[in-house]
């Protein structure tokens, strides 16, 4: 029995490898992506954290120029709520009792409580 050789030339060399197509890009294409993507993240939170800090001052210096008006207003209500009372007491009354002790102005105040509780 004649013995099997290797053909002339030599076997082909064993494939042990695997033979994969690259898929995408290289690492650092997408690390350099990630971080510009970040990076424009941060940009639009900064400015945006800049405009509600912004919008926020405006808010308080419009509160605060607003307060004399008001505070105006509520003098005015006062004023008109202080003069029906004193119409409704010169109706009730007459023109020559006196409600209070002295003529001092008081600003009234809308919390009643009693002065002393009976038992």
């Amino acid at each position: 029995m004649p013995q099997d050789m290797p053909p002339t030339g030599g076997y082909q060399p064993v494939q042990y490898k695997r033979n994969l197509p690259v898929r995408g890009f290289r690492p650092y294409v997408y690390l350099v992506g990630v971080h510009m993507v970040m990076a424009y993240g941060y940009y639009k939170l900064f400015y945006g954290i800049r405009e509600q800090n912004e919008l926020g001052r405006e808010k308080i210096w419009g509160r605060l120029h607003l307060v004399p008006m008001l505070q105006a207003e509520e003098d005015r209500d006062q004023v008109r709520r202080h003069y029906a009372d004193k119409a409704r007491e010169k109706e009730l009354l007459g023109t020559d009792s006196k409600v209070y002790n002295s003529d001092r102005f008081v600003r009234p105040t809308f919390a009643y409580t009693p002065s002393k509780v009976s038992q």
